[in-house]
C-alpha cells in the first residue's frame, strides 16, 4: 500500500506543463518578416536616418549661443522669467560640457519619435473611446507594450532595421505609444455627455461633435499623454544608444562600457537638463490647453 502511494506521489511530482515554444514561433515570425519585407524595412530605416540627420543639422546649423537663446526664449514665453533663466543656464552648462551636439541629436530623435507616436496614439485613442469593441482590443495591446522591458524592443528592431537611427526610433515609438492612447481615450470618454447631447440636438454630425466638442474639451488629457510620450521617448532614446543610435545615449553607453566615471556623470547631467526642459515645456502646453478648455466651458455656459 505504501509503495502504491509513493509511486502515485512520484508520478504527480514528475508531471510538468509541456514546453511551449512561444519564443521559437516569434523568432520564426520575425525571420519571415525579415525575409519577405526586408526592402521595406531598409527603406524605412533610410528614411528615418535622413529625417533625424536633417533635423539634427537644422538644430546645429546656427551658432550654439543662438540656439541657447531660442530655447531660453521659448521657456520664457511658456513658463515665465524664472524658467527662462533656468533654461539659459542649463543649456549654457550643456555647451560648457561639450554636449550640445549630442543633445541636439537626442532632441531630434525625441521629436521625430514623439511626433510619430502622437500621430498613431491620438487616432487610436479616439477610436477606442468611440467604440467599446475597439477598446477591448486596444487595451490589452497597450498593456503588453507598456509592460515589456525596454531592452526587449531593441532585439527585433535591430533585426529589422540594423544598427543606427532606425531601430532606435522604431523601438522608441513602440515603447512610448501606450500612455498617449490611454490618456486620449480617457479624455474623450470623460467629456460631459450633456455637451455631446447638446451638439446632437443642434444637428451636428458625429465628426463635427468629435472635432468641435470632444477633442477640444479632452485636450488637457491628450496633452498629458503627449507629455508622457515625450518623456518615455527620451528614456528609450538614451537606452537605444546601445544599438548605435547617436546622441547622449551613445555617449552614456560608451562611458559605461569604458568605466569613465567623470564622463558618465557629465552625460548623465546633460540628459537630466534636457529631460527637465522637455517635461516643463510640454507640461506648460498642457496647462495652456486646460485654460483654453475652461474658457470654452465658460463661453458655453
Amino acid at each position: 500500500m505504501r509503495e502504491v502511494l509513493a509511486s502515485g506521489r512520484a508520478a504527480a511530482t514528475d508531471w510538468e506543463v509541456p514546453r511551449i515554444p512561444l519564443g521559437d514561433r516569434f523568432s520564426d515570425l520575425v525571420s519571415w518578416l525579415k525575409d519577405n519585407l526586408g526592402e521595406l524595412f531598409d527603406a524605412v530605416s533610410d528614411g528615418l536616418d535622413t529625417a533625424v540627420t536633417t533635423l539634427a543639422e537644422l538644430l546645429t546649423w546656427p551658432p550654439t549661443w543662438v540656439m541657447i537663446l531660442v530655447f531660453a526664449a521659448l521657456a520664457l514665453w511658456l513658463r515665465g522669467w524664472k524658467f527662462g533663466i533656468a533654461a539659459l543656464l542649463g543649456f549654457a552648462l550643456l555647451d560648457g560640457l561639450d554636449s550640445c551636439a549630442s543633445a541636439m541629436q537626442t532632441l531630434s530623435l525625441v521629436l521625430l519619435a514623439g511626433v510619430v507616436a502622437v500621430v498613431i496614439a491620438v487616432p487610436l485613442g479616439i477610436l477606442a473611446a468611440r467604440s467599446d469593441s475597439a477598446s477591448r482590443v486596444v487595451k490589452p495591446v497597450m498593456d503588453f507594450l507598456q509592460t515589456v522591458p525596454q531592452f526587449i524592443y531593441l532585439i527585433p528592431a535591430v533585426i529589422f532595421f540594423g544598427i543606427g537611427v532606425g531601430p532606435g526610433v522604431v523601438a522608441t515609438v513602440m515603447f512610448a505609444l501606450a500612455p498617449g492612447v490611454r490618456l486620449t481615450e480617457l479624455g474623450i470618454r470623460q467629456v460631459d455627455k450633456e455637451m455631446v447631447e447638446a451638439g446632437e440636438a443642434f444637428g451636428s454630425s458625429p465628426t463635427r461633435i468629435l472635432t468641435g466638442i470632444q477633442i477640444p474639451l479632452a485636450m488637457p488629457s491628450i496633452m498629458a499623454g503627449v507629455n508622457q510620450i515625450i518623456m518615455l521617448s527620451l528614456s528609450m532614446v538614451v537606452i537605444a544608444g546601445m544599438v548605435g543610435t547617436p546622441g547622449l545615449g551613445a555617449d552614456v553607453f560608451e562611458a559605461t562600457t569604458r568605466l569613465q566615471l567623470g564622463a558618465g556623470f557629465e552625460y548623465g547631467v546633460s540628459v537630466v537638463i534636457l529631460a527637465i526642459y522637455l517635461d516643463r515645456i510640454t507640461a506648460s502646453l498642457s496647462a495652456k490647453s486646460a485654460v483654453s478648455r475652461a474658457r470654452r466651458l465658460a463661453g458655453v455656459t
